[in-house]
């Protein structure tokens, strides 16, 4: 098979735990043909979508780790056609530019791209998580999303928490993640001045009820064609209320609970209507913090944790639905054999 990954550059990549990494090493593996392409080199020619991709060249002997992948990899520099790919894994930190998603809208009915392109436009923000319809909270803690200034310290003053977590709609990784305490509330003007410039009316904050537990860490949960697959718990570093590995928390070995498995399937059935096949849930205390469906980690993480090869599992269900499409076409093809052989009968 042809695969492509959208992603960010190369240097960026993590070589002992990065994702993607994992995901590339393991379609090497398998000798598919591996070609990167960055968002902003998309572009269209004579009507048709391609990209300048770096084509993976051919190892003597391909590495066995990912480290050693990163460090040895070299690329041959091409502009080819994005349909000729079988499929696309989309794998660029969120968020997304919707630019991109419309490049990717001329081929999506051609290629399997994971996660499915409309999806991502609903999904690839928090807003997402907060549009969820769970009238109670059973789910989801009250969640918030405004950049009107007065209305978010009137939510805040009203809480029945002491203590609120706010963050920005586009943040990624931890970043900008801080806890609000009502005593403090001298400090929200300043806060949300550095949050929400007047001058950006695209910097949205999300606010969201405290959950008990969270000073004890998250759990992150991969789900795949909506099943969890596997999952850890991220502890933060003392005095960070943030738990992501990037910002400076632990992982530690986690075996779902009942609950979580529940939750997990819910969320991931919602998930697979709109076709988000590889997804990551952050849950605290049986509660659905965020959904991470543009380039959800942990692989290399639940990998190390578990002994297990979570990549192949992945890739196992890409060719899967390669196969099922390329059967329905040689299908087609045979069935409108038949027609024609019918009609040229005597």
């Amino acid at each position: 098979m042809n695969i492509a990954f959208i992603m960010d550059h190369w240097s960026y990549l993590k070589p002992d735990s990065d994702s993607t990494l994992v995901l590339i090493h393991e379609a090497l593996l398998r000798n598919h043909n591996v070609g990167i392409l960055n968002p902003e080199n998309l572009t269209i020619r004579d009507s048709v979508t391609t990209g300048f991709f770096d084509i993976v060249a051919d190892f003597e002997k391909l590495p066995d780790n990912t480290t050693d992948l990163h460090k040895k990899i070299k690329f041959n520099r091409k502009m080819l056609p994005l349909a000729g790919f079988d499929v696309i894994f989309m794998r660029a930190d969120p968020p997304i530019d919707n630019i991109v998603l419309n490049f990717l809208d001329s081929v999506k009915n051609e290629t399997f791209i994971l996660n499915d392109i409309d999806g991502l436009r609903e999904a690839n923000n928090k807003i997402y998580t907060a549009a969820f319809y769970d009238p109670n909270n059973e789910m989801i803690p009250a969640t918030y999303v405004s950049r009107n200034k007065e209305y978010i310290k009137e939510i805040i003053r009203k809480s029945k928490k002491d203590k609120m977590i706010m963050k920005p709609l586009n943040g990624f990784g931890g970043s900008g993640v801080i806890v609000i305490e009502k005593n403090a509330m001298l400090n929200i003007n300043s806060l949300l001045d550095f949050y929400i410039s007047d001058d950006n009316k695209n910097n949205y904050v999300i606010l969201q009820e405290y959950v008990d537990g969270a000073e004890k860490g998250d759990v992150r949960v991969l789900l795949l064609n909506g099943e969890p697959i596997g999952a850890l718990r991220r502890v933060p570093a003392i005095d960070d209320p943030r738990s992501n590995v990037s910002a400076g928390g632990k992982i530690e070995k986690h075996t779902l609970t009942k609950k979580e498995l529940e939750l997990s399937r819910v969320i991931g059935a919602q998930l697979v209507k709109s076709g988000l096949y590889l997804a990551g849930l952050d849950i605290i205390n049986n509660k659905l913090i965020e959904v991470n469906v543009t380039s959800p980690g942990g692989i290399s993480h639940i990998n190390l944790l578990n002994k297990s090869k979570l990549q192949e599992q992945i890739l196992d269900f890409a060719e899967g639905i390669v196969f099922q499409k390329e059967r329905a076409i040689d299908k087609k093809f045979e069935l409108r054999k038949i027609f024609s052989d019918a009609k040229n009968e005597k």
